[in-house]
């Protein structure tokens, strides 16, 4: 026996429980046996135990007026199965009829979790189920966890399921309703999964008290973005900048080292500056970021030289922004016969890059390719890169890449034009360009598209289609520069 708990007639308070067994793929080896004093069923918050503390089994014994014993109920999880039930409820028994082996029951019933785990042969380390709550009535949220899907694949974690909960508000401390949490942590085991993926800004509170009760790593949408940034960081300048971006984020929820907040280093949301930076207290933290400041600041001056000798040679300057995976990188490289990387991923190029662009009358323009936006673009990333973000202050054209074979496009725009708005660049001269042109069936919606949002349509891997936007380039050139 490990604990003797006396309790109210309402409840019991179960002690701390971390000394035992932590493995999110096997039970914890105790079981929960107490007492109810009027006969009534396993209660929710029964099942909610059994669920968020990975119990054996659960079992209430029915206290007769006597004193003496009446009928066990019990109840234990099961593994995933079609009817999506995540615990079993037993035939209520008298103690003395019980007769279960329940060193081999739950030996054997963990090898079937086991097996049920076993058949997905996922290699990858981090194994995520993704959290959304709704709460506006007309949005249905699919659309950002499709996102968020996509943003896990190019983070390397591989996604088992997707929830999404509506409610009228969100819980201030978990985000989601308790029994929603006690649910998604018996599917997790279940699936064998090991991340909590939330859809949403957390706060270090809901952090820790979601990671308290489930021993499931948590993380954000913000900390998925920021481990992708430090992946795709090549240059010194990208480098310092996620690593900025990522300390200041931290820098707040550096509270206290409990076991909810050592689950975030390490795999996904510890990449970049290291699992150690968790350990280290504000002052450090604080010290560390205005270093990086200072950085940051040498090396926006020895860009400012570099724009005032392009600036002498008089070249126009061409920006390409967009959403993310809109194609950016590849157009860059149509134009300007450029080898910069591409990949069908979000934010697979990160460090800008620019090249000359020559138009079939001779006209010269530099062009460049920026960082990729996305919804909700982590201020800490907004801050890290304003420098960078800053240089289309110089820009004479803005080229807004769209991909049109995104339905979701029409929100990609919004999403990119709040941010042009954000650093002043609304005013500036834009060209819409309706990307993966090919990806489009209907050509009469084409056309309307590109009328109503003043574009051009093309398809940044078939060449023959990019002499019209070509065309409309140089002759903005011509109005802009003279």
């Amino acid at each position: 026996m490990a604990y003797v708990i006396v309790g109210s007639h309402h409840n019991i308070l179960i002690p701390n429980l971390d000394g035992f067994r932590s493995s999110s793929r096997r039970f914890r080896g105790l079981r929960l046996i107490h007492t109810h004093l009027s006969g009534e069923e396993l209660t929710t918050d029964d099942l909610t135990d059994l669920a968020l503390l990975r119990l054996d089994l659960v079992c209430a014994l029915e206290a007769a007026e006597d004193g003496l014993p009446g009928f066990a109920r019990t109840a234990h999880l099961i593994p995933e199965n079609p009817e999506g039930r995540y615990w079993q409820t037993l035939d209520p028994r008298r103690p003395a009829e019980m007769d279960l082996d329940f060193t081999a029951f739950i030996a054997a019933l963990e090898g079937e979790f086991s097996k049920k785990q076993t058949t997905r042969k996922v290699e990858a380390v981090d194994r995520a189920i993704l959290v959304r709550v709704e709460t506006k009535s007309f949005s249905d949220g699919g659309e950002s966890i499709a996102e968020l899907r996509e943003l896990c694949r190019t983070a390397g974690v591989e996604v088992f399921d997707a929830v999404i909960q509506h409610r009228s508000k969100v819980d201030p401390r978990f985000l989601i309703g308790k029994g929603k949490l006690s649910d998604l942590v018996i599917r997790a085991m279940q699936m064998d999964a090991n991340l909590l993926i939330f859809d949403h800004e957390l706060t270090a509170a809901q952090i820790r008290s979601i990671a308290d009760s489930t021993e499931l790593k948590v993380i954000d949408r913000t900390q998925v973005i920021l481990d992708i940034f430090a992946k795709r960081a090549h240059s010194r300048e990208g480098k310092i900048q996620v690593e900025l971006a990522q300390l200041k984020y931290r820098l707040p929820r550096l509270t206290s080292q409990d076991a909810g907040l050592s689950r975030l280093a390490g795999g996904i949301g510890g990449t970049g500056p290291g699992e150690t930076k968790l350990e280290v207290d504000r002052r450090r933290t604080r010290e560390r970021i205005h270093h990086l400041e200072k950085d940051l600041k040498n090396i926006e001056k020895a860009r400012g030289q570099r724009r005032g000798r392009r600036d002498r040679a008089g070249l126009p300057v061409i920006s390409i922004v967009g959403y993310t995976n809109a194609g950016k990188s590849t157009l860059l490289n149509a134009l300007t016969k450029s080898d910069v990387f591409t990949e069908d991923r979000l934010f697979a190029t990160l460090d800008p890059k620019s090249s000359r662009l020559r138009f079939p009358r001779d006209t010269e323009a530099v062009i460049t390719d920026t960082v990729g936006f996305i919804r909700d673009l982590p201020k800490e990333l907004v801050a890290a890169f304003r420098a960078t973000l800053d240089e289309l202050q110089q820009t004479d054209i803005l080229l807004h890449v769209i991909d049109a074979g995104n339905p979701a496009f029409e929100t990609q725009i919004t999403a990119v034009e709040k941010i042009l708005q954000d650093l002043d660049l609304i005013g500036k001269p834009t060209l819409r360009v309706f990307n993966k042109m090919d990806r489009v069936t209907d050509r009469t919606l084409l056309e309307t598209l590109c009328g109503r949002f003043d574009a051009v349509a093309i398809s940044a891997l078939a060449p023959a289609t990019l002499p019209p936007l070509m065309e409309r380039l140089e002759a903005m050139i011509q109005t802009v520069h003279g």
